[in-house]
Order: structure tokens, then C-alpha cells, then sequence
């Protein structure tokens, strides 16, 4: 009974990831839409500041505030 609920899970996932591909067609995004006014692009380093440096560092300062906090925390109890 678990190979067929996992046999049918699996092909249900199959199923809506083929569905949310198929839906989502690249090939739209090559015409450009009226009012459509794209800036210059990015460079790799100014990509993987913003997408990869950035949220590090985001969760370094909540990390770290959290850290401060639990300690402060401690010493006046």
C-alpha cells in the first residue's frame, strides 16, 4: 500500500511541475511589452553582491542581533 500512495505522489508532483513549465513560457519574455523601458544590465560581481552578498550579510546583522538580545537576556535573569 506505501509503493502505491508513493507511486502516486510522485506522479502527481511530476504532473503540476510539467504543468507549471509548460505554463510558464520563457519564449514571452523575448517581446517587449509598450511602455517597456529596461535600465542597463548588471554585472556578475554586482549580481552575486545583490542575490548571494547582500542576504548573507542581511542574516549575519538579524543573527547577530538575535545573539545580543538572548545574551542580554540572561544576565539580568
Amino acid at each position: 500500500m506505501d509503493k502505491k500512495n508513493a507511486l502516486r505522489a510522485g506522479v502527481v508532483t511530476a504532473g503540476s511541475a510539467l504543468m507549471m513549465l509548460l505554463m510558464s513560457s520563457p519564449a514571452l519574455a523575448v517581446t517587449r511589452d509598450d511602455g517597456d523601458d529596461p535600465g542597463p544590465g548588471l554585472s556578475v560581481v554586482q549580481t552575486l553582491g545583490l542575490f548571494v552578498g547582500l542576504p548573507l550579510l542581511l542574516f549575519a546583522v538579524i543573527a547577530g542581533l538575535v545573539m545580543v538580545g538572548d545574551k542580554s537576556h540572561k544576565q539580568q535573569g
